[in-house]
């Protein structure tokens, strides 16, 4: 699961067309373009794309923090560099942030994605890396959070129903009716004839 995958979902989940995203990227004064959103929004396999960076997944983070909290007073969003990296743990945190969820309302939205998980695991994803409880998130929890997500806030996009695949019935054929052989008239009954009734010899 890569920066793009996190993105992509988020945005389908907030209901964030191009427009809006674009505006809350201007929350943190980033100039993103149609263009360069475009291909960060496509699949590995399909032309154009291109990887989505630390960087601009964190500061769209961010700005979704603004644009969800509102901006405190000097608190500058933290550019990355471009060895720094965003770890799940960070992603969650921030999701978390932005969205004002507290343990329960994470843990009832990996619920709905059919993913158990108990509070003190999830706790363990938000101590600081020294802390002796601290855990590293993997993406199965990030990818549940947003399936969740999904559920919570597009419901009816999240229901999708199968229908099984039954086979048609094959045509049956009509019953051929038996075809009766003339029978024999006896020998001793008279034979009809157009010629009249002839008396056997």
């Amino acid at each position: 699961m890569n920066h793009n995958d996190i993105l992509r979902r988020l945005r389908y989940a907030l209901r964030l067309d191009d427009t809006a995203t674009i505006a809350i990227f201007g929350l943190v004064d980033y100039d993103m373009e149609k263009d360069y959103l475009s291909m960060l929004m496509k699949k590995e396999d399909e032309p154009g794309f291109m990887l989505c960076r630390d960087k601009i997944l964190s500061l769209f983070l961010d700005a979704l923090i603004i644009q969800k909290r509102g901006k405190q007073e000097g608190a500058e969003p933290v550019v990355l560099k471009g060895s720094e990296r965003l770890t799940n743990n960070d992603i969650l945190r921030k999701i978390r942030i932005a969205m004002s969820y507290r343990d329960d309302d994470m843990l009832a939205i990996l619920k709905l994605a059919n993913f158990r998980l108990s509070k003190g695991e999830l706790n363990a994803f938000f101590r600081k890396p020294e802390h002796r409880n601290y855990k590293e998130c993997g993406d199965q929890v990030v990818r549940n959070l947003l399936k969740g997500m999904v559920v919570k806030y597009r419901p009816d996009s999240a229901k999708t129903t199968i229908m099984p695949v039954t086979k048609a019935p094959k045509p049956r054929k009509p019953a051929q009716k038996p075809v009766k052989k003339p029978q024999p008239a006896p020998a001793n009954e008279e034979t009809n004839s157009v010629w009249g009734k002839v008396k056997p010899k």
